[in-house]
């Protein structure tokens, strides 16, 4: 299956999310057509790990993929915890941070050819990344391939019930502005109805932020509220 053109090689060469991650700081948004903008959260992104991140790297089963890795900072963190873990990203300036905190990293997009494809017993799709493609069930799909059976899925979801696909751009508000590629803005109510065939096992908040798990097949749940 190949990547979406579009989508992997706006972001990766969006020039203002390079500059921003190798700043360690924003402003940064992605823009929708109309001039609505949704902030990046690029500060908390290249920091360490923070508490809400650890509760989520707890729940994480087996070897670890972390896909839109971004800076790093789950893939360190496991790296630190003695835990497999392998973060893909199609920017450049994101898996070089992610390898200076220590952690593994590939530039690739999810939907290229990756390795331990259908081994996996944890992926990530944390801040934002349900969004990757603007096709939230070609997205579950091919994340249901790279897992083993009864692997498990933890997503991020939006803090409001929404379900949007559109074409976005990376801006930093200023001068810089990236090529338009296509997005999704998922609540977990979206999300879960784009879950043909997954098995919805835990949903909880923390520090303002939504989550959800879900697996291939009939294992035991991973709690939550």
């Amino acid at each position: 299956m190949s990547a979406p053109p579009a989508t992997a090689l706006a972001w990766a060469g969006a020039d203002p999310y390079a500059a921003a991650l190798r700043a360690g700081r924003g402003p940064l948004f992605l823009r929708r057509a109309d001039g609505w903008l949704l902030p990046l959260e690029v500060e908390r992104w290249c920091a360490r790990a923070d508490a809400v991140d650890r509760d989520v790297l707890d729940r994480c089963e087996g070897t670890v993929l972390d896909v839109g890795c971004g800076p790093g900072r789950l893939v360190a963190e496991l790296a630190s915890r003695g835990q497999a873990a392998l973060g893909i990203d199609v920017s450049e300036a994101a898996v070089e941070r992610t390898v200076r905190l220590g952690g593994q990293a590939l530039r690739r997009s999810v939907f290229e050819p990756l390795p331990g494809e259908g081994r996996w017993g944890t992926v990530l799709l944390l801040d934002g990344n349900v969004g990757i493609g603007g096709d939230p069930r070609a997205l579950l799909d091919r994340v249901a391939r790279l897992l083993r059976p009864g692997g498990l899925l933890i997503a991020e979801t939006a803090p409001v019930d929404v379900d949007e696909r559109v074409p976005v751009r990376i801006t930093d508000g200023r001068a810089g502005t990236g090529a338009p590629f296509p997005w999704a803005r998922l609540g977990t109510r979206a999300l879960l109805g784009y879950a043909q065939g997954w098995e919805p096992t835990g949903r909880w908040t923390a520090g303002g932020r939504r989550f959800a798990a879900l697996r291939t097949g009939g294992n035991r749940g991973t709690g939550g509220d």
